[in-house]
């Protein structure tokens, strides 16, 4: 699933257009079936043309002489474009500096708390989401993600709340029946199968929708995966609903106890190279989590 901002295009008023979309081939490396938990396309290299927009904003930077709103932006502008290249570090840094000089962009806020969640700062995560609902209440994906914030931060009553009000802003939309009932999980797995099918009858019959009816026991593994490569638009797009795919299969497979295919399912996600999905961000957190408990297990007297 993709955040709200993930190909936000550069900002008009520099003059610099940024261009969607993938410059590697949908097709795989490899012809293993996918539902065998292998990788079945390559791995997506940075798109060309994300470089370039960088190299332009970085001449900005440079010549331009900018006042205090449009230097702030083309820093948050920047950022965006590290965050997509997976220059996690970078993309912080830009952050920071366009709070720094205009310190009311709900954007910036929602990727910084989005970083504290993956390095589990989860008391500074939460303050970012509360500083973008703080500048803009109807901000659906604060709630997202300070859900999952409190997810990971083993506060799954208050992380339902979250989820419940970002669902009820669209019904129609899997994703957020996902996260919900991921997270609905935690606390009842029966009833949140419950709630799940009474959210299914609301959605949209797509990609997401497939994943949910995978959960729902209606799809099968191999099943779900042949869908990944149903109706697709753009090129890079098989390899985004793998990464997709990789991760849901993943928490299927954590539920049932099955670790080893849990976590080569979140390696899965994490291969793909698709940064900017909130399925990649977590997957490594998933996989951190995992090591902690087992860990735990073993020094457990």
């Amino acid at each position: 699933m993709e955040l709200k901002l993930r190909t936000l295009l550069v900002s008009a008023l520099i003059g610099v257009g940024m261009m969607s979309g993938g410059c590697t081939s949908t097709n795989g490396t490899a012809s293993l079936n996918d539902a065998d938990g292998r990788l079945v396309v390559a791995p997506l290299l940075p798109d060309y043309k994300h470089e370039v927009s960088l190299a332009r904003l970085n001449e900005v930077l440079s010549t331009m002489d900018l006042n205090e709103e449009q230097l702030a932006r083309v820093y948050y502008e920047r950022g965006v474009l590290y965050d997509t290249l997976g220059l996690r570090l970078m993309a912080r840094l830009d952050f920071h500096q366009a709070l720094k000089i205009l310190p009311n962009i709900a954007d910036a806020y929602n990727f910084l708390g989005i970083y504290y969640t993956q390095e589990g700062d989860f008391d500074n995560a939460y303050e970012a989401f509360d500083a973008v609902l703080e500048l803009e209440p109807n901000y659906d994906y604060a709630y997202l993600n300070r859900g999952i914030a409190l997810y990971y931060g083993e506060r799954s009553d208050l992380a339902v709340s979250d989820m419940d009000m970002f669902l009820r802003r669209d019904p129609s939309d899997g994703y957020r029946a996902l996260w919900y009932y991921l997270i609905d999980a935690e606390l009842d797995r029966q009833n949140a199968l419950k709630n799940l099918a009474e959210h299914r009858q609301l959605l949209k019959n797509d990609w997401a929708a497939a994943i949910a009816d995978f959960y729902l026991g209606n799809v099968s593994k191999k099943a779900l995966f042949e869908k990944a490569k149903l109706g697709l638009n753009h090129p890079r797009e098989y390899a985004e609903r793998l990464c997709e795919a990789y991760f849901y299969v993943a928490k299927a497979e954590e539920s049932l106890g099955n670790k080893d295919a849990a976590a080569n399912y979140f390696r899965l996600a994490l291969a793909t190279n698709i940064y900017d999905f909130v399925e990649h961000r977590y997957a490594r957190v998933e996989l951190a989590r995992m090591a902690e408990q087992a860990q735990a297990a073993i020094d457990k007297p």
